[in-house]
């Protein structure tokens, strides 16, 4: 029987004819990385390869690694297998990874998203036999606003907050969402705070984006002159002893989770903005029918749900089992929080 060009193992995403791996989850000889989140960017690989803009993210929370860069778009052979990076949209050199063979092409999407949100490479649908989906919000009721309708609320709220003399917290993972945030934080209604996790990250991204300005908080950061600000910080810093000198605050949390009624009052948010990195139902099954392709496998998230309603619609689709985690960083006790929790040097 005919091996499938890409295969599930206990290290990770396999092509067997390149050897080589996508965003292994133990350590390898070689893998294609989609991106810097570190569920699916993991130490301990003796080479990496990655889109060009993801290096700079990649260096910063590895280390010393032996990685390779590459262009959207660029063909490299390994072994007669022809691999491509094709932008995600999810953050910051997220990519989705092209592996052809024979004329057969699989595509792993990574995590994605097909909502443009002005400073990731946007989303480009790639066409192939197989897709490689992720269903972090493979369920209907997750159904997105345009993101200019919830910037405009989270900038309403902070100012809001400001006028009554309260410093606004906003949560968001280190490296995406936290940047997505910051970007279109309007400056015009205060400074701009950032806790050191989000700070670093934003730093290393500066050489690729033009950010407003912002404020590490330090230990010698006052109260007094923190009031009224916002304060952009990772999920791990909520309920932690860092959180005093804010004081007197109102906590939000921007999210794809926030969706779910009563998800804020769950975790003792005070705000809940519905912001995420991923798809929702109608853009996975958007990116689903813009690849061509007729075979799909279905990994992290609502996966059995999703697959089922493939298959009810006529698509050749299954699952499978990896430890990428998808958005529930963001609350869980995950890989993300962890390396968040490495970045606070305050």
């Amino acid at each position: 029987m005919k091996k499938p060009l890409l295969q599930f193992t206990d290290r990770g995403i396999y092509c067997g004819q390149a050897d080589v791996f996508l965003d292994p989850w133990k350590p390898v000889n070689k893998a294609i990385i989609s991106h810097g989140h570190a569920d699916h960017s993991r130490w301990g690989h003796k080479k990496y390869i990655s889109q060009n803009s993801n290096i700079p993210i990649v260096k910063h929370r590895l280390g010393d690694i032996s990685i390779s860069g590459k262009e959207w778009g660029e063909t490299f052979s390994i072994n007669g297998v022809k691999f491509s990076l094709h932008p995600a949209g999810h953050i910051i050199g997220s990519s989705q990874i092209r592996v052809e063979y024979k004329g057969e092409v699989w595509v792993f999407s990574g995590d994605y998203k097909i909502e443009n949100d002005g400073f990731t490479t946007a989303f480009e649908p790639v066409q192939c036999n197989t897709f490689i989906t992720e269903c972090t919000f493979g369920l209907p009721a997750f159904k997105w606003r345009p993101q200019e309708e919830v910037f405009q609320g989270i900038n309403s709220w902070w100012a809001q907050n400001r006028a009554e003399g309260l410093t606004s917290v906003l949560f968001g993972y280190s490296l995406g969402k936290a940047q997505r945030l910051l970007k279109f934080l309007d400056p015009g209604i205060g400074p701009i705070y950032t806790h050191a996790a989000v700070e670093n990250m934003t730093e290393v991204l500066r050489q690729q984006v033009d950010f407003p300005e912002t404020n590490l908080i330090t230990r010698d950061t006052k109260t007094q002159e923190i009031k009224g600000s916002l304060v952009l910080a990772p999920p791990s810093a909520h309920g932690s002893t860092w959180l005093k000198r804010m004081v007197p605050y109102v906590t939000a949390t921007a999210s794809g989770w926030m969706a779910f009624r009563g998800a804020r009052r769950r975790r003792a948010i005070d705000k809940g903005f519905v912001l995420s990195d991923h798809c929702d139902w109608d853009g996975l099954l958007q990116a689903i029918d813009a690849t061509g392709a007729n075979q799909i496998i279905c990994t992290h998230g609502y996966t059995d749900i999703f697959s089922r309603f493939l298959r009810e619609k006529g698509f050749d689709a299954r699952t499978e089992a990896t430890l990428y985690e998808g958005e529930s960083g963001e609350v869980n006790s995950s890989a993300e929080q962890q390396q968040d929790k490495l970045e606070n040097a305050e």
